[in-house]
């Protein structure tokens, strides 16, 4: 690996975890298709990213575990473990060009409409997908899509904007979910033969600036206004649909 390239590559993986630390979800949409822009090879992108979501909850769950919705993330996480080896499946047997199409559509969709809905109405609407069932096939559909494209706090936080979950309960649960299912998504994707010799030296030298993203990505959550993270969260969807959608045609 060239110089070059590993920098872009680190700078590609401190933008993802910058997201991560400071709305609790992000690095894989924004990291991935960067690095397939780079021509990394998509298994050693997973892998490296796995590894990078997982460190970026080690150092943001202490702090968010508190406000975390326990009961519901329970759910999800056992959700999740059932899906992990579907996805894991998918990766190896399938191209992931269709998928990341239909997430793309699905995240410009959601993320504009509730956007503009949120600026139209201004106030917060009321609550849906209240029944705890439905954070069972959440959790389900999280593990599928974090084994194979680490892509498994979509699912989680499409269903926390219907909850309508406040700030810190959202970013806790998330965390949380993360840290948890991000565990045995690893675990998965090392035993599925993803890892190799390129995924540990990447790790490696990206290591401090996804300490730097995280603090700095800390701090910037403190910042943002509660009436306004709502609003923020649904711009970065749409911003990562565009990229999901752009980067797959």
């Amino acid at each position: 690996m060239s110089v070059n390239l590993i920098v872009l590559v680190i700078l590609a993986v401190f933008i993802g975890a910058l997201s991560r630390a400071t709305f609790g979800f992000g690095e894989a949409v924004v990291s991935m298709p960067l690095l397939a822009l780079l021509s990394v090879d998509l298994h050693t992108s997973i892998s490296l990213i796995g590894l990078v979501g997982l460190t970026v909850a080690l150092f943001t769950v202490v702090s968010e575990w508190r406000h975390a919705d326990r009961q519901a993330l329970l759910r999800l996480v056992i959700g999740a473990l059932a899906g992990i080896p579907v996805g894991i499946v998918l990766v190896v047997k399938l191209p992931d060009t269709l998928i990341t199409i239909a997430l793309g559509i699905f995240l410009i969709l959601y993320g504009s409409y509730s956007f503009g809905k949120s600026l139209l109405q201004h106030t917060t609407t009321s609550e849906r997908l209240k029944a705890k069932f439905w954070s069972w096939p959440v959790g389900f559909v999280s593990g599928v899509l974090g084994s194979a494209y680490n892509t498994h706090g979509v699912p989680v936080v499409v269903y926390g904007t219907l909850r309508r979950w406040e700030p810190k309960r959202f970013r806790g649960t998330l965390q949380a979910h993360f840290l948890i299912t991000g565990i045995f998504i690893v675990a998965g994707q090392a035993l599925g033969g993803l890892w190799s010799k390129d995924v540990f030296i990447l790790y490696g030298y990206s290591f401090p600036t996804v300490i730097l993203a995280t603090w700095l990505g800390m701090f910037i959550q403190r910042c943002i206004p509660n009436e306004k993270f709502i609003r923020y969260v649904f711009l970065l969807l749409t911003l990562l649909g565009a990229i999901l959608l752009f980067t797959s045609i």
